[in-house]
């Protein structure tokens, strides 16, 4: 009953786990963030539909290119992240 088994962490191993997986994904979130603003540059500099050219007619446009790169960037930071909780290595970690 009190015996651990040959795959459970001591209390001290876990929280160095954890922060090793919390630090994997914060990387990979940031990977996926600055993906999706390079595709929302991207957007913007090869002018596809006609983008650059409704920006340079605003007259502030701050707010519409915020507009497209945050969504862009969540988006993309949240498919990176989902990704990488499905490839992480549980499984290995046991079997050192």
């Amino acid at each position: 009953m009190g015996s651990m088994h040959e795959d459970e962490l001591t209390p001290e191993e876990a929280r160095l786990d954890h922060w090793q997986m919390l630090r994997f994904l914060a990387l990979n979130a940031a990977f996926g963030a600055v993906l999706g603003l390079g595709v929302a540059v991207a957007l913007i500099l090869l002018d596809l539909g006609g983008l650059q050219t409704h920006l340079r007619r605003v007259s502030n446009p701050a707010l519409p290119v915020i507009m497209i790169a945050g969504p862009l960037a969540l988006t993309f930071a949240a498919a990176v992240t989902g990704s990488a909780i499905m490839l992480m290595p549980y499984r290995k970690k046991k079997q050192r």
